[in-house]
């Protein structure tokens, strides 16, 4: 069959369906071409979504565990694995059906498979039932997507090897499991298999857990994830794997472990994600792809072939899905003609850990790299009265400062609820706010976010709750 559509997205994510929704909210011609049965991506399917339904459990048995020391005593859990995978897969489920409703209302021509080009408005696309159709457009916006990367040299065939999507079905409680990168995948699934009963060793080859993002934060984290963890080796390789049949044999390279040949009953491979733009037919149009695999495109989401625009995992990092759906919406924006370009002034990022740690704009880490002058405003929450409530004044909230404006550039945070706080920090950072507005703005007690408030007063020397000279 050949079909017209007046915008074709590929892919049906965060980014895709974004674009696909809004696109028709704008009233436009919607063909979205996913292979999953419903809109979702590896978002809802094999990423975001089933990995914190799985968080959810671990911060659950870890507060179970921890109530001791308030006199409060639990039985020892029992975890029951076929109702932990049935409890995720509902959550899953309930998610993309809702997508799938939505997709209808708007009348959104949803196709069910595989799409390649032809041309530069022309695709194929293999369907799910079996059958083939060509699809002319006007205007396409792919949105692909993402898959984990690999070793080169170390992607042994065993089931004992894992994947975050393998990772996430949950097969059994390894006794022993090793987690190949301190990432931020590595660290969230990694802490759902400890708080389940696994020994988990991490490696990491940098000298830090998650490389990029600021000490400070990080530290505190650290200091968790190596209480829960049997082992963290730092600035440490993995040189080879061997299957063995009832186990894994990893030889490590570093100063740091002692014992070089270790044994774990599974292994997760974590060090990142690639693009998926190979098979998609790109060759038949202008669209320029780098020699990392990513889809090259200005600031308006375009690619070199102007009829097609790219969002998303596959024109570079950071890989987040919010940060695709927000590209998603202006492509839509561009194509309808409207002066637009993506160029937000923070875009944030939440690892779902436990401490969460989160941050949004500019880091002192990056300031420090990119000789931006700055001044810090911390606030420790061993201060914070909500934080003492929870037992949990492992946290630190901070505001990356303009000493020449006041404008805040940026703000991090590591701590319970730091994902759903950071959000703060981002409206504050896009709007230009000042460290005064922050100061100013009156925030409910006791919370955590007022945290936030009592950061940008200790810049002023004006928090009530630690004490720090005035600036001069």
């Amino acid at each position: 069959m050949s079909n017209t559509t007046e915008l074709l997205v590929i892919g049906g994510g965060p980014g895709g369906y974004a674009a696909a929704f809004f696109a028709a909210d704008k009233g436009m011609q919607v063909t979205l071409v996913n292979k999953e049965e419903n809109p979702g991506g590896v978002c809802l399917y094999r990423g975001c979504i089933p990995s914190k339904a799985l968080l959810h459990i671990a911060k659950l048995l870890r507060e179970a565990e921890e109530a001791t020391k308030w006199g409060v005593t639990f039985c020892k859990p029992e975890i029951d694995l076929d109702k932990l995978r049935e409890f995720k897969d509902n959550v899953v489920k309930k998610q993309v059906g809702g997508l799938g409703q939505l997709s209808k209302q708007r009348k959104i021509n949803y196709i069910q498979g595989t799409a390649t080009f032809v041309n530069s408005n022309t695709v194929y696309v293999d369907k799910a039932d079996g059958t083939k159709d060509e699809i002319k457009f006007k205007h396409a916006i792919l949105a692909t997507g993402s898959v984990p990367a690999t070793i080169p040299g170390l992607n042994i065939n065993s089931d004992r090897l894992m994947d975050s999507t393998g990772a996430l079905e949950l097969p059994d409680i390894p006794e022993k499991m090793l987690v190949v990168g301190g990432g931020y995948i590595g660290l969230e699934l990694g802490s759902v298999y400890a708080a389940i009963g696994s020994k988990v060793t991490v490696v990491e080859m940098m000298d830090g857990l998650l490389p990029g993002a600021d000490r400070d934060m990080v530290r505190v984290l650290e200091r968790s994830i190596k209480e829960k963890m049997e082992n963290v080796y730092l600035n440490t390789k993995v040189v080879s794997m061997e299957d063995k049949r009832d186990h894994i044999q990893v030889t490590f390279e570093g100063d740091k472990v002692k014992e070089k040949v270790q044994k774990f009953d599974r292994v997760l491979v974590s060090i990142g994600r690639k693009p998926v733009t190979k098979g998609l037919g790109l060759e038949n149009t202008k669209v320029g792809v780098t020699d990392r695999g990513f889809v090259e495109v200005n600031e308006k989401l375009q690619t070199a072939d102007p009829n097609i625009y790219a969002i998303g995992d596959i024109v570079g990092n950071p890989m987040l899905a919010h940060k695709a759906s927000a590209e998603g919406k202006v492509a839509v924006e561009a194509i309808l003609g409207h002066k637009v370009a993506f160029e937000p002034a923070a875009i944030p990022a939440v690892v779902f850990t436990d401490p969460e740690l989160a941050w949004a704009g500019l880091t002192e880490t990056e300031a420090k790299d990119r000789g931006i002058s700055v001044e810090i405003a911390k606030f420790p929450w061993g201060a914070s009265g909500r934080a003492t409530t929870l037992d949990r004044n492992d946290g630190l909230t901070k505001l990356i400062i303009d000493p020449e404006t006041d404008r805040v550039l940026g703000m991090g945070m590591v701590g319970v609820g730091a994902g759903d706080m950071i959000a703060e920090g981002a409206l504050a950072v896009e709007m230009a706010a000042l460290a005064r507005d922050v100061a100013l703005t009156i925030h409910p007690h006791p919370t955590l976010s007022e945290t936030v408030m009592e950061a940008a007063e200790t810049y002023f020397g004006e928090s009530v709750h630690i004490y720090r000279p005035k600036r001069k």
